[in-house]
């Protein structure tokens, strides 16, 4: 399959950032390089445990940045009563899924590191609805919790040496594999049914929610993410969040919200984020800390589908046309998150979602 042409991926850089810069955060720029041991001592948090490295002229093992979040707790300020709010569109180095050769790829993202609150979780998550929308009209943002995971794993009695077993079951939704192991674990067929009933709660935040409600009846955790997804309620993102307890990472890491994100033509997530604070606490911060990555390599693989178009709109206007006027018209488009080409003719061959053309003071849609 052939990636996307260039422009196309800049298109969906330049959207995101954009996205990013409206809502107040900062870019943040890094080296290529660190510290092999930082990813050593890391790397069950990799996508990918392989790491390109190389001597340094001092003697030091280095490495090339194989993923940037590691490097932004590594090199940013521990300032728990603050919130910093971080963006970035860097190049990482790492195997490529179904290869076995390093490549250089693009992946943007952001963070919020310091004192993180219901409503920077709730900025998060529509920031990564948002993002998906940035490359595809339809998406889905699947949203799960890894405390909650964790306390009904504890409250079925299922030992910590065995938690990464269970919940490898319940991210592949394997329930022949959860009972098996469950009951090799003593695990009630009462707590084994619970498991297997919250595997199966899936779907829009309003019908789900009352589900676990009657399964799991009250629960801190579940008040919380009740009280994050009712906030975006009547959001245009709204229809996008999926609860999907399916949804799993490494509890050595992750200790909240969790979300993985899908665009029709890929089978694979073009996102993935959630709350690390216990990440942050084994590289010794005392700050909570969450975000996500958009990953560019997955996205150069949608189908031609998902790229037939040039740009969003072409604006034509006629010779003689005022200059404010043309420059109103194409903010009012950008604001409404289109891109636009602006031409006195149509060019040739040019793809488009949308014709328009100024008309005194409207713009008329042609096509």
């Amino acid at each position: 399959m052939q990636n996307l042409p260039l422009q196309f991926s800049e298109r969906i850089i330049f959207s995101l950032r954009s996205l990013y810069n409206r809502y107040g955060y900062s870019q943040f720029r890094m080296g290529k390089f660190e510290e092999y041991d930082l990813y050593a001592r890391n790397k069950d948090f990799l996508i990918s445990d392989s790491v390109l490295t190389f001597m340094d002229t001092n003697g030091k093992l280095m490495a090339l940045k194989p993923d940037v979040t590691l490097s932004i707790v590594k090199n940013s300020k521990d300032m728990p009563d603050t919130v910093q709010k971080l963006y970035y569109n860097e190049n990482v180095y790492r195997v490529a899924k179904g290869s076995r050769s390093f490549r250089e790829m693009m992946q943007v993202g952001l963070e919020v590191l310091g004192s993180v609150d219901d409503y920077c979780i709730s900025e998060v998550l529509t920031l990564a609805a948002e993002s998906l929308h940035c490359i595809a009209e339809e998406s889905v943002l699947n949203i799960s919790h890894m405390g909650l995971l964790s306390d009904v794993l504890k409250q079925a009695g299922v030992p910590y040496s065995a938690k990464g077993q269970v919940l490898k079951c319940i991210g592949e939704k394997n329930l022949h594999g959860l009972e098996k192991i469950s009951r090799e674990l003593g695990v009630t067929e009462e707590n084994i049914s619970l498991l297997k009933q919250l595997i199966s709660c899936c779907g829009a935040p309003e019908t789900v929610l009352p589900e676990l409600r009657a399964l799991l009846g009250s629960s801190e955790v579940l008040d919380q993410l009740r009280s994050v997804l009712d906030a975006l309620k009547g959001e245009t993102c709204r229809t996008a969040l999926r609860l999907d307890f399916s949804v799993v990472s490494d509890s050595r890491y992750y200790n909240g919200i969790v979300f993985k994100g899908y665009v029709p033509g890929l089978p694979s997530a073009v996102l993935s984020g959630g709350q690390y604070d216990s990440l942050m606490q084994r590289l010794n911060r005392r700050s909570s800390a969450i975000g996500f990555a958009v990953y560019m390599d997955v996205v150069e693989q949608l189908p031609q589908k998902g790229r037939e178009f040039d740009v969003d709109a072409v604006l034509l206007y006629e010779a003689g046309t005022p200059l404010k006027d043309i420059r109103h018209w194409v903010a009012e488009l950008n604001q409404q998150g289109y891109s636009v080409l602006v031409q006195q003719r149509l060019p040739e061959n040019m793809k488009y979602r949308k014709l328009l053309k100024i008309d005194g003071d409207e713009v008329v849609i042609l096509e």
